[in-house]
């Protein structure tokens, strides 16, 4: 038997949480979380994490599972949410995958077999080949290879080249063999797919209250005791939006008027970016505040 899977995606401040929350009261779930910020430990205000009192209402999971000075592989997260689906699913509750980070829900809910990790000398070794004979040496490598890969990627582009020689040398297989199963679904789930699609002017008046509210409930303090741990303000975890903002401005590269207003434009760009990929997505279901009702009748055959 398949198990069911609800998933719950959307831009930024578009009220996934919620509404995860709401849905999953009424049939009985638990909400894995499906952020990339989310995991990290101490960033807690600049990634709107759930509440205390959220997360005692409906467990969540995948939350604070790394420091800010870890690296979390959309492979590694694959394995991570599939067995927290699993487990809530063995103690009778129904699965909520939420989050805004397209790439990780992709990776739970489609087919898709991630290569091994590769080992660093054959990076080094690419690397040196690199400096001898050119990178258009590597393309037409890569050509022979795998063309379907190398069809899709400029012949100046050395970091998309390098990682498909790189898995190619490390597991003799092509790159493009690992993503075969992207627009499959993977088999063990019974998937329905929902994203939140607000209007654009609610939506952006949305983060700019949202933005607001961080800087309200202790942002700034937050990076300041972050960074007092010793974290490095270049980590990619603390160059998250919001984040790197508020460092400039602890630096006096802006003042917090313009970091704020900064924060605001790169959250509205960025959910540009979400809608996009979430519209790109197969078997996605776009819904508006207005239909998210309807929404629900969708998956109230799974009420307990």
């Amino acid at each position: 038997m398949k198990i069911p899977v609800i998933v719950i995606g959307g831009p930024t401040a578009s009220g996934k949480t919620q509404l995860a929350i709401e849905w999953a009261l009424k049939i009985n779930g638990e909400i894995i979380s499906c952020d990339s910020r989310q995991i990290y430990k101490y960033m807690d205000i600049g990634t709107a994490k759930p509440t205390a009192e959220e997360r005692n209402r409906v467990p969540h999971h995948l939350i604070d599972i790394i420091y800010p000075d870890e690296v979390m592989s959309a492979g590694e997260f694959q394995k991570l949410a599939r067995k927290s689906i699993e487990d809530v699913y063995k103690r009778g509750k129904i699965p909520f995958l939420v989050g805004g980070t397209g790439l990780y829900i992709r990776a739970v809910i489609r087919d898709i077999n991630f290569p091994p990790k590769v080992d660093e000398k054959i990076r080094e070794m690419l690397k040196g080949r690199i400096r001898q004979e050119g990178l258009l040496s590597l393309y037409e490598e890569l050509q022979g290879i795998d063309p379907k890969t190398a069809d899709k990627i400029n012949p100046n582009d050395e970091i998309r080249i390098t990682r498909a020689l790189e898995v190619y040398y490390a597991t003799g297989k092509p790159i493009s063999y690992y993503r075969r199963g992207i627009d499959v679904d993977y088999p063990g789930y019974d998937i329905t797919y929902f994203v939140l699609n607000p209007s654009r002017d609610l939506l952006y008046k949305r983060i700019e209250e949202r933005v607001d509210r961080m800087i309200q409930l202790g942002l700034i303090d937050e990076t300041k005791y972050i960074l007092s741990l010793g974290y490095s303000p270049e980590l990619p975890s603390l160059q998250t939006l919001g984040y790197r903002e508020i460092i400039k401005y602890l630096q006096g590269i802006y003042s917090l008027e313009s970091a704020v207003e900064e924060i605001k434009k790169e959250t509205r760009r960025y959910a540009k970016r979400q809608l996009t990929w979430f519209r790109n997505e197969i078997r996605v279901k776009l819904i508006s505040y207005e239909e998210v009702e309807n929404a629900f009748c969708e998956i109230s055959r799974y009420r307990k």
